[in-house]
């Protein structure tokens, strides 16, 4: 059997994160290998932002993750910024654009950030290896990789093979078996971004299925304004995805169905338009399925003079507040993101690499950095790619 070929840093896992890391470690004059068990890197890229690829977020900043440590993200995500990446972007002449909220698309493919990123793997000099799957070792003081048939073996080892979302694209819990095989912690994972799921008793709004509207949706005390989407399983669209990264087994979500309204607003309507029904106010500011069904279960039929203003007052609050009881999700394969992962209080804040296991590193959605909507999550994994790239580039090289 042929020696194991030396590197200075083996990374596993050709995604955002990983990718970014071995361009930044190989420009930095290291030598890096850069291993994926799909034949295709960037698959989870490819697919994101309808196609296009959401990079960034130009607001992108600790408070916008879940994480068992909220302060752990600072520290790469202020030495990388999103006006970092889009530099990056800019140079390679890709065309970009701001939707809402501060979300950075490419005006043409997704494709164009696999490329700009395999184009700066090649300029660091990373060599890849793809469609294998990866077997880890470790031995005097050395990370031993076996790669197909053949051997690899480095200092320094870095995990970035995701979390359990999207089995299709080939999610695994690689990241953290090799992670507890060296006895680091783990955050339970679970989905997130995810559809919610409603029990039989609320079925009725299952027959709303791809009706949406402008909502705030809240899970405890996180509130998101943006859309809500009916489907034939439950709860969908932005503002439910946000907050199902909050929510727990057992509690409620709270839609507000009317944030653009002042409070009396019903009691007043009565006073201008005694003979209205609500279905009808409602419908100015709701699709006509929703605002119907939501005054069927209100209970309050004909016009509004004859409905007594405790009752209105009552149906404002509700409104404002209606409770819905998920009796689950839609599980890691329509999750975008998975929360948890390889626990913060074992990694370096400054490095990603592991207290307890020196050379480990972990970075990106293995982690238990789990960032909003839109944008966020690609900003982590480019700065947390970023983090440990300049620690290899500080390492004593072979």
């Amino acid at each position: 059997m042929s020696s194991p070929r030396l590197f200075d840093a083996i990374v596993i896992g050709a995604g955002a994160a990983g990718m970014f890391c071995a361009a930044l470690a190989g420009q930095r004059g290291r030598n890096v290998l850069l291993v994926d068990h799909s034949p295709e890197p960037g698959r989870k890229i490819l697919i994101s932002g309808g196609g296009r690829c959401n990079f960034t977020n130009i607001g992108a900043g600790a408070a916008n993750f879940l994480s068992a440590n909220p302060h752990f993200a600072k520290s790469a995500l202020g030495r990388f910024t999103p006006a970092d990446f889009l530099s990056l972007v800019e140079r390679h002449g890709i065309a970009w654009h701001e939707k809402t909220l501060g979300q950075l698309f490419c005006d043409g493919s997704a494709r164009q950030i696999v490329a700009m990123l395999l184009d700066e793997c090649a300029a660091g000099g990373v060599e890849t290896a793809f469609g294998l799957p990866a077997v880890v070792e470790h031995r005097d003081g050395q990370f031993e990789v076996g790669v197909g048939s053949s051997t690899a073996r480095a200092p320094a080892l870095v995990l970035a093979t995701g979390g359990l979302s999207i089995p299709k694209l080939g999610a695994t819990s690689f990241a953290y078996d090799v992670a507890r095989r060296f006895r680091l912690k783990i955050v339970e994972p679970r989905p997130a971004l995810v559809p919610l799921t409603l029990a039989a008793d609320q079925a009725l709004f299952k027959t709303l299925s791809g009706v949406s509207a402008d909502v705030i949706a809240s899970a405890g005390s996180e509130m998101f304004r943006e859309a809500a989407l009916f489907t034939h399983r439950g709860l969908s669209g932005p503002a439910i995805l946000q907050a199902s990264s909050y929510w727990q087994h057992g509690q409620p979500i709270k839609i507000d169905f009317l944030p653009s309204v002042q409070g009396g607003w019903l009691r007043e309507a009565k006073r201008n338009e005694p003979r209205a029904p609500l279905a009808r106010l409602l419908n100015r500011h709701l699709p006509e399925r929703l605002g119907q069904a939501l005054t069927d279960q209100l209970g309050l039929r004909g016009e509004l003079a004859n409905i007594p203003d405790r009752a209105l007052e009552v149906a404002e609050r509700q409104l404002a507040g209606w409770c819905f009881h998920p009796n689950g999700t839609e599980g890691f394969a329509k999750a975008e993101v998975t929360a948890g992962g390889i626990s913060t209080a074992e990694l370096s804040s400054k490095t990603m690499e592991a207290k307890r296991m020196p050379g480990l590193y972990a970075i990106g959605e293995a982690v238990d950095v789990t960032g909003w909507l839109g944008g966020y999550n690609f900003q982590w994994a480019w700065a947390s790619g970023h983090a440990a790239a300049e620690a290899l580039a500080n390492r004593h090289p072979l």
